[in-house]
């Protein structure tokens, strides 16, 4: 969804042609099993290299449940790609540049919705750093490979995580370095698709997201209750970003891994700074056979 939002805006102010994706990391109510699937692992998709394939609407995971991509592929009518982290960021970065290539694409667009790939580590509402921080890590080996890459994000504050002001604080830093922020007011017009696709892929971050660029304000419920949303303007904003200026700067997470390092790798180096990832947590609610939140 987050990947939509971008797309739309590209098409509309650029007449940019995308293609939209995301990881093999499904929410635990989709897929119990702990982390992100392995391309092996995915049946009805067409593997481009180790860590990149092309899906469709009949792309499914172990058990037969669908991921959020094919989901997006039967909204769109068209092919969408899933991304397998495993490998780790150099190895992901390379294959994201491979699959670029094979598809007839310049630019490689790492976007995250809410704003942790932007955290420090310290931050109290921190829950889901890991995949955030490979993929940010992954940039650099992308771009050494030949194809350029941004960073964005959509939804500041939406995934109820960072704070709206923490993610503030960290463009901030970035502007600090002369590195610019885009901060873009997506146009009135877009939105219904957006909505239309929130239906088709349900997430509440995204959605909250798509309230916020409504010109909707106040708090807002997500996850059963557990997690309150502030609904700014600049949730509603799409801010892009130099890859390289993040990592030399607030994303401190992804800074710190080892990019030849895999995505198991990061996740115990992470651990080891006192940082529990979203890996973790679902390592130890399928060991204590926790029914799966029945929220996306």
């Amino acid at each position: 969804m987050g990947a939509l939002a971008f797309a739309v805006w590209a098409h509309a102010a650029c007449g940019l042609e995308t293609v939209v994706g995301g990881l093999t990391w499904e929410r635990r109510p989709v897929d119990p099993l702990p982390g992100p699937r392995r391309l092996g692992e995915v049946v009805g998709a067409e593997p481009l290299n180790l860590a990149v394939a092309v899906a469709g609407p009949d792309t499914t995971g172990p058990g037969g449940f669908a991921f959020a991509e094919a989901r997006m592929a039967g909204f769109l009518g068209r092919p969408t790609v899933l991304v397998d982290p495993n490998a780790g960021p150099a190895a992901v970065g390379r294959a994201l540049a491979d699959a670029a290539r094979q598809r007839g694409a310049d630019l490689v667009v790492l976007l995250d919705v809410g704003g942790d790939v932007l955290a420090h580590g310290g931050e109290a509402g921190l829950a889901s750093p890991l995949a955030d921080a490979v993929l940010l890590a992954a940039g650099p080996a992308c771009a050494a490979a030949g194809v350029p890459v941004l960073g964005a994000l959509f939804g500041a504050g939406c995934d109820g995580e960072l704070k709206p002001a923490e993610v503030a604080e960290r463009l901030a830093e970035l502007e600090a370095t002369s590195a610019p922020v885009d901060r873009i007011k997506l146009p009135a017009e877009l939105l219904p698709r957006l909505a239309a696709a929130a239906v088709t892929v349900p997430t509440e971050a995204s959605a909250m997201a798509i309230a916020c660029a409504r010109g909707d304000r106040g708090e807002r419920p997500i996850r059963g209750g557990r997690r309150l949303v502030e609904l700014t303007e600049l949730g509603g904003r799409l801010c892009l970003f130099d890859v390289g200026a993040a990592l030399a700067g607030p994303a401190r997470l992804a800074a710190a891994l080892d990019p030849d390092g895999t995505l198991a790798d990061a996740d115990r180096l992470l651990e080891a700074r006192g940082i529990r990832t979203e890996l973790a947590y679902e390592r130890d609610a399928a060991a204590a056979g926790t029914v799966p939140d029945p929220l996306p």
